[in-house]
């Protein structure tokens, strides 16, 4: 199935057949990744009395499970500004368009002291307009980052105390220059594991001033993905990206983002 979209006066084909995921799913066993000290998500059927809510137990007609997890700590989620705020603010609310045109990059982020950081250098330098794509095209609305070296090993990756990289501030503020409102990227945060609560990127990409009085020029409708996973497979460069999350009215909501190829 294929579909002809116009976008800033340009028009571009996608194969919507050919969906890639680049989400991580909920499982109730080690193949879940797990950060922020969490355990592994529960994944139950129901019980009541002597009934179990299993096909397989032989006293139910339906799997009827009860699920208890963590959408921060257990996979791929996207999370609004409500994340940081005194206030409540859902992303179920902030997430209003869900189609946007996307660029993949890979990153290998840099040692500074006893950490890893992807710098606002590197994203500047990583940005280009592939070839194939009209420049006029690359007004991007969303920014993938992978990270390197790009082991299997985060599909299943318990992070917690193992101080994972994170972006700078200089470089989430460089992103929201960009005028980028949708940023994902592959590790359980974009900040540091450890830091005092600064929270310095997930602020500066938000352009949050004040948490306990937000101030009036906040991104409201801008949204940060994380714990994604991002195929060796797939080529950098420019994609549409569906953007899914479940309709929690909550600060994050388990996510599903989808990309199609631009032929």
């Amino acid at each position: 199935m294929k579909a002809v979209l116009e976008y800033k006066d340009q028009n571009f084909t996608v194969d919507l057949s050919k969906p890639i995921d680049i989400s991580l799913p909920v499982t109730n066993d080690d193949k879940n990744p797990i950060a922020w000290y969490q355990k592994e998500p529960e994944i139950e059927p129901v019980k009541m009395g002597d009934w179990i809510g299993k096909v397989s137990e032989g006293k139910s007609s339906t799997n009827f499970n009860n699920i208890f997890f963590n959408p921060h700590a257990h996979g791929t989620h996207t999370e609004c500004l409500g994340h940081i705020t005194n206030d409540f603010y859902s992303v179920n609310q902030s997430l209003q368009q869900f189609f946007f045109l996307a660029e993949l990059i890979s990153v290998e982020p840099i040692s500074v002291g006893e950490d890893l950081v992807i710098t606002k250098e590197q994203i500047e330098s990583s940005i280009v307009t592939p070839g194939g794509v009209e420049k006029s095209l690359h007004q991007i609305e969303a920014l993938i980052i992978r990270t390197l070296p790009n082991l299997a090993e985060k599909r299943h990756k318990n992070y917690s105390n193992s101080n994972p990289p994170y972006l700078s501030e200089k470089a989430a503020a460089y992103i929201r220059e960009m005028n980028i409102k949708h940023l994902l990227i592959d590790l359980p945060s974009v900040d540091k594991e450890h830091d005092e609560g600064k929270l310095l990127a997930h602020k500066a990409f938000w352009n949050v001033t004040d948490v306990h009085h937000l101030n009036n020029d906040a991104r409201l409708d801008c949204t940060i993905t994380e714990m994604i996973f991002v195929d060796n497979t797939i080529k950098d460069g420019i994609y549409l990206l569906n953007l899914q999350i479940a309709s929690f009215e909550n600060d994050a909501s388990p996510g599903k983002p989808i990309l199609y190829k631009i032929e």
